[in-house]
């Protein structure tokens, strides 16, 4: 066994382990852990699309807009031009 398998392997215990615990909290334990459990569910859930969210509009906010297309097409131009004046040789002296 390689050590992807490995940790793989690990993992699926885990999240094995993991949805019994949560099953037990949510059904079998008592109503004031279960009801606890439900909201602090809700509470993670709804905050990580919350931040999300915000990590959307800060980055948003926060980059600078992408130059026009026409601006770019002009520099393209320019650069095809600039690069063909220096291809073509210089005519031979007479």
């Amino acid at each position: 066994m390689n050590k992807d398998q490995g940790i793989g392997a690990v993992l699926l215990l885990a999240s094995i382990v993991g949805a019994v615990l949560y099953f037990w909290l949510v059904f079998l334990a008592g109503p004031e852990i279960s009801g606890f459990i439900i909201r602090l569910t809700a509470f993670v859930a709804v905050g990580f699309v919350l931040f999300i969210l915000g990590w959307i509009g800060y980055t948003l906010a926060t980059t600078p807009p992408p130059k026009p297309i026409e601006e770019i097409e002009k520099e393209i131009e320019k650069e095809t031009k600039e690069e063909a004046k220096q291809e073509t040789p210089p005519p031979p002296p007479s």
